[in-house]
């Protein structure tokens, strides 16, 4: 978490410089979101967890939950 919080920083300095031109983001490094400036950066497109938002995931999602519970 310390190296991200790092790595954050850095990004936002590189963006606020003009050195990186926009950046987007699709995971936090914390949740709930705490880097307002960075997440909030016109230029800093973020789409958190999108990757799970497919159907195929959802799907893969329903059938590890009922795993879970027959499991249980």
């Amino acid at each position: 978490m310390k190296h991200t919080a790092k790595r954050f920083a850095a990004l936002l300095a590189a963006l606020e410089s003009g050195k990186v031109r926009a950046a987007g983001l699709d995971v936090y490094a914390d949740e709930p979101a705490s880097n307002v400036a960075l997440y909030s950066h016109p230029m800093v497109s973020c789409t958190p967890h999108i990757g799970a938002a497919t159907v195929e995931a959802q799907k893969r999602i329903g059938q590890e939950i009922v795993e879970i519970i027959a499991a249980m």
